[in-house]
């Protein structure tokens, strides 16, 4: 199994969606969030939805690589 499981079916609480936030401002990707929160990345899609957190990615690569 994979390790995201671990909180499928929980609510979420404050400090898991203040992550949540965090993490989308760092333009990580929703597979990313979804293994640091334990959670799927369509729970994390849909609570982004709920919460108006957009996962879109920002005109900077993920975790700041240079070219």
């Amino acid at each position: 199994m994979a390790k995201y499981n671990r909180n499928a079916g929980k609510p979420w609480n404050s400090s898991e969606v203040s992550k949540l936030q965090d993490l989308a401002k760092e333009n990580t990707p929703t597979r990313v969030i979804g293994l640091k929160l334990g959670r799927t990345p369509g729970a994390v899609s849909n609570k982004a939805s709920e919460e108006n957190i957009s996962l879109k990615p920002t005109n900077q690569s993920p975790y700041n690589r240079k070219k």
